[in-house]
């Protein structure tokens, strides 16, 4: 255990997150949050008193900087992105763009006062150009109009986010809210009901029956029988106009739980894109990460689906998996090579404080080994030969290696969503259990609203849930 003792707790969080990113099998706390210390602990002191004259925007980025040189001497570890703690540093990228700063000034920038690495910097730059040219796209804004609102509401409307949280088994790393088909498979009946009854009062609320862009995530929409997927893609139809939205998304996600019958209904209702996602093509890892299929069924699946015409699918990946090394990694890679899906995610694995990796520590953190920077080259050097782009990152925290995730699309196939959603660039009506709203004012203030993710209580109070919406959009 790491005990921080700083003599100003102002940037504990951010200190907690840079010292976890240099140690990340250690329990990091604080040292006033400890009334005594068991033999071993080691305790850090770092001194965060404030300096004269400074900002606090000045302030938090030294007093970052400094501890970053500290850990960097100490360890010997150089972190890609430097002391950035943020989760969008393409937004950062974003900024300075608008403001006029040449590609060469802003890559400068970030290497030299940041420490970001060179790769780094190039990526998050090329994304940051890539983001501006699909809003030009999503809202057909000039280019100029686009830099000049993008503090702003760029893109009018809203986007709808649907969720079903069932699942085949909750994965090992995940924290989304997510029930298990074994004992909750009963109530998916009484869950699309509510669902459905959520969905139509959309657009009483907003004012328009027309999402800009719609995703259906989770747990696992495909955990739903085609029956059930049939039903609620009908009721989405006759409440959105959807053939007037920009794209409509559905995470078939793991190959346990799709059918041919479930993808044809998904078909037949003329989804644009799918996401059937492996995370790894090594079997032994399927199993430890609780998954009851193997990498050749996720080849079977997909191929599936290429057969029955789906011409825009998604695959993720996730780097930092227990037990992979990197020759494991590559051989996923490798692999996805020689189906050519039209976009990869690829995610550095994330240590989810109520994820079952992170509860059980003591039975998997000794099989963890940090994400390394040949396998994230490896990975864009494979998306590069499938003729794939970055188009959008963002990160968490406690990842593993204090790398990114990345998605990389074949130009065209970009998913707007998850651009509009990062970089929060417009209202998300999120409904179903466990889910979040956000709208995005005009000044940019965002304001939150959430559904309860206990299923029976989201069923039986589902006129709550609908009212939270109204208070927000209404």
């Amino acid at each position: 255990m790491l005990v921080l003792k700083l003599t100003d707790e102002e940037f504990y969080n951010d200190a907690c997150v840079l010292v976890r990113s240099f140690y990340p099998k250690e329990d990091v706390v604080s040292f006033r949050s400890k009334s005594g210390f068991d033999e071993g602990v080691r305790i850090m002191e770092i001194d965060s008193s404030r300096a004269s004259g400074q900002t606090k925007s000045e302030l938090h980025d030294s007093f970052k900087k400094e501890l970053y040189t500290k850990l960097v001497d100490e360890t010997g570890i150089k972190l890609p992105w430097g002391f950035i703690t943020g989760v969008r540093p393409s937004n950062m990228f974003l900024k300075m763009l608008e403001e006029g700063k040449s590609d060469q000034e802003i890559k400068d920038f970030f290497t030299d006062f940041y420490c970001v690495s060179q790769a780094k910097a190039d990526m998050a730059l090329e994304i940051a150009h890539k983001e501006m040219s699909l809003m030009k796209r999503a809202e057909n804004l000039s280019h100029k109009e686009a830099l000049m609102t993008k503090r702003g509401r760029i893109i009018d409307g809203y986007s709808l986010y649907i969720g079903i949280p069932f699942c085949p088994a909750t994965c090992l790393y995940c924290s989304f809210t997510s029930y298990p088909l074994a004992s909750f498979a009963n109530l998916r009946d009484y869950y699309i009901e509510a669902l459905i009854r959520e969905l139509k009062a959309i657009p009483e609320i907003y004012g328009s029956a027309r999402p800009a862009t719609i995703y259906m995530g989770g747990g696992t929409p495909t955990a739903l029988t085609a029956e059930q997927m049939d039903r609620l893609l009908d009721a989405v139809k006759e409440i959105f106009d959807i053939d007037e939205s920009q794209e409509f998304t559905i995470e078939a996600g793991r190959p346990d739980s799709i059918t041919y019958d479930k993808l044809a209904v998904i078909k037949k209702h003329g989804i644009s894109r799918i996401s059937i996602n492996p995370q790894t093509m090594n079997d032994e890892t399927l199993k430890i990460i609780g998954r009851s299929h193997r990498a050749e069924d996720i080849v079977e699946t997909y191929k599936m689906a290429r057969e029955l015409g789906f011409d825009n699918i998604n695959m993720d990946t996730i780097i930092g998996l227990p037990g992979e090394d990197t020759q494991m990694i590559k051989h996923t890679y490798d692999e996805i090579m020689k189906l050519a899906p039209d976009s990869l995610t690829v995610h550095a694995l994330s240590l989810k404080r109520a994820s079952a990796l992170n509860l059980w520590r003591d039975k998997y953190w000794k099989t963890l080994t940090s994400a390394k920077d040949e396998e994230f080259d490896y990975a864009a050097l494979i998306a590069s030969k499938m003729g794939l782009e970055p188009y959008y990152m963002y990160r968490q925290k406690n990842m593993s290696g204090n790398f990114e995730n990345v998605g990389y699309a074949t130009p065209g196939k970009e998913c707007i969503y998850n651009n509009l959603i990062m970089e929060e660039l417009q209202s998300i009506i999120a409904c179903g259990a466990g889910t979040v709203s956000k709208r995005v004012y005009e000044d940019g203030r965002i304001e939150r609203c959430d559904t309860v993710k206990e299923l029976k209580l989201y069923i039986s109070e589902i006129d709550e849930m609908i009212e939270r919406k109204r208070k927000l959009f209404g």
